[in-house]
């Protein structure tokens, strides 16, 4: 095998082929490291084998966490075909813009998804589907469209010989993670072999992460953070991934009970977990890493989790950077809570003002990171590339700042900040403050026109499990908390945010609502 082609689960398959590569926590199912490699290569013969598929053909993916997706990511690798990690929380509109701009010559998909495939079969140019087994219930079934082939039936006719990755550039594109495009359409993020890669890297090393590791994945493959935290970095470290289907807090808190030693959540997810009823009773001390993203982790819920002696991470990242950018250190982990940490050690950073110059210690300009973690651009989209890149430099859109021992904190997102009568005010300082509140769960604040000072806040509040609240007290709280100008005009109760798949709000539907 070529040394730049860097098969790891190939591998592992030599070096230890009956340890446990994957799981599948609905079903039971596992596939040691010899299965998995070997069913890869029946993936990849199977798509080598069907008309229109060449080096570069696009392959998509429509399903729910499960072992047979990552078999066909892996055996896209050894096919030289993309993989388009399709979002199955989308509209079939929204599908068919995405499948339209990929342009995939093959779409496999869960029997759950059936109807949404078939509102938008007609309009693909699509020549292959495939129907993949039932990732909750194990079972492979029919297609009920004549023209489809079901997963199992086309693995089966294959010859079942072992195929390695062939030579491939370390920055060539493995697949196409999609944005969730919630500032315009979404954009096809190149996920390149040498960004999954160092992201192992990035995240591997502060969490130490090894062959001894089973971890725990949850968050939807069809994110940065499902194929990459941790799924993706425990195959290359030749550990053990539990595949939860749907997530449910039931089952993660068996797996992580019984089996699992790390673990990646988005806040939402912890939050969960914690107003479990059985939590407090559940004997968790076996996972040794625990770690978040995808969304600011409130103080409170940090505190929350460490007096039960759980030590939460909180990093950052974004689907062109891998995701890791940050993931601060264990031991400041409470101290500097609020913060990302440092950079991951593959990771370049800059803070930069309006005029691209950085800024100093202690004061806010826009995140910039560079690095070989970092995507090399968008699919097909030279707009979207020049807007957001500088030379090597990806502008993040986040504001960030920098403490005098390195620490960075990020304190919003550049498009959430509103200016109410002359003030930048940032939404996420706000809600840092009204989390802090004792009868409050979750709350989220949206800038909205005011014909006296142009824009103010309005906060949508959750209240926790059984306390009462009223807009007033939220209101007079803000009083006390804040500057003036800081203080939400309006304040609505609501029994959940809206959140997208990477657990963040989803602010635009919030602004919606108040119109």
């Amino acid at each position: 095998m070529n040394s730049d082609a860097f098969d790891w689960v190939s591998s592992h398959a030599d070096r230890t082929p009956e340890k446990t590569a994957l799981v599948n926590t609905a079903t039971g199912d596992e596939r040691t490291y010899e299965a998995f490699d070997r069913r890869a290569s029946q993936v990849a013969e199977m798509l080598t084998e069907m008309p229109g598929i060449d080096s570069g053909s696009r392959v998509a993916l429509l399903s729910r966490n499960s072992m047979a997706y990552f078999e066909v990511l892996y055996g896209c690798a050894k096919a030289e075909a993309m993989y388009v990690a399709l979002n199955w929380r989308l509209a079939p509109p929204e599908l068919a813009y995405i499948i339209d701009d990929a342009d995939p010559t093959v779409l496999l998909y869960d029997p759950e998804f059936t109807e949404t495939v078939d509102a938008v079969r007609e309009e693909a140019d699509i020549t292959q589907f495939i129907t993949l087994p039932d990732p909750v219930e194990g079972t492979q079934p029919e297609p009920h469209n004549e023209r489809d082939i079901a997963y199992e039936t086309a693995l089966d006719e294959t010859t079942g010989e072992r195929r390695n990755m062939p030579t491939r550039d370390r920055t060539e594109t493995w697949g196409l993670v999609y944005t969730s495009g919630t500032t315009g359409r979404p954009k096809g993020v190149r996920q390149t072999f040498d960004m999954v890669r160092y992201n192992y890297l990035n995240i591997g090393i502060p969490i130490d992460l090894t062959a001894d590791d089973t971890t725990l994945n949850v968050l939807p493959f069809f994110h940065t953070g499902g194929l990459n935290l941790y799924t993706n970095p425990t195959l290359i470290a030749g550990g053990t991934a539990l595949i939860q289907p749907v997530f449910d807090p039931d089952a993660a808190l068996d797996a992580l009970e019984d089996r699992a030693t790390a673990f990646f959540g988005v806040p939402a997810i912890y939050r969960e977990l914690l107003s479990h009823e059985h939590f407090a009773q559940r004997d968790l001390s076996g996972v040794r890493s625990w770690a978040s993203g995808g969304a600011p982790m409130p103080t409170t819920l940090i505190e929350s989790f460490a007096a039960h002696d759980i030590i939460i991470q909180q990093g950052f990242g974004m689907t062109e950077t891998g995701p890791t950018v940050f993931l601060i250190d264990e031991a400041n982990a409470l101290d500097k809570a609020g913060s990302v940490g440092q950079p991951a050690p593959f990771v370049n950073i800059d803070i930069v003002d309006s005029d691209g110059n950085s800024v100093e210690s202690g004061e806010t300009g826009e995140l910039l990171v560079s690095g070989p973690g970092v995507t090399p651009g968008y699919w097909e989209n030279t707009d979207a590339q020049e807007a957001a890149f500088t030379g090597d430099w990806l502008h993040t859109g986040d504001v960030a700042k920098q403490d005098e021992d390195g620490y960075v904190y990020i304190v919003d997102r550049l498009k959430n900040m509103f200016i109410s009568g002359g003030e930048n005010v940032y939404p996420a300082e706000i809600e840092a403050i009204l989390q802090e509140h004792d009868s409050i769960a979750e709350a989220a604040v949206v800038g909205i026109p005011d014909e006296e000072w142009g824009q103010v806040g309005k906060a949508f509040i959750v209240a926790e499990d059984g306390n009462s609240l009223t807009t007033g007290a939220v209101s007079a709280y803000c009083d006390d908390q804040l500057a003036s100008y800081k203080v939400p005009k309006a304040v609505e109760l609501v029994e959940e945010l809206p959140r997208n798949a990477a657990g963040k709000v989803e602010r635009e539907t919030l602004k919606s609502h108040s119109e």
